[in-house]
């Protein structure tokens, strides 16, 4: 069961970011396809495509949905300010 709490009290990940999972599911700047048949880190999206990949659940998701791992996808046309599903993380980078 997950409870709510102010953000940045989670240990960040290893590039450094909190609370990623659990609040919306998150456009990324991948395109969503198939990944590779064979192990691999960090896979490479296609260089184009139709659908934006999205993860990481939302506040309504089912547990089993609740990591990184977890990966949808929502029309490019759509994105996430005409969709009820997904929202986006800003980074600063220094």
């Amino acid at each position: 069961m997950t409870s709510l709490h102010p953000v940045g009290q989670k240990r960040a990940n290893a590039w450094g970011l909190h609370d990623m999972l659990g609040s919306v599911w998150e456009w990324t700047a991948d395109w969503y396809g198939a990944y590779p048949s064979s192990s691999v880190t960090d896979p490479v999206s296609p260089d184009t495509g139709r659908f934006r990949v999205i993860r990481g659940s939302d506040w309504n998701s089912s547990e089993r949905h609740l990591r990184s791992a977890a990966r949808g996808s929502v029309s490019s046309e759509e994105g996430p300010k005409d969709s009820a599903i997904p929202g986006f993380r800003l980074v600063r980078t220094e």
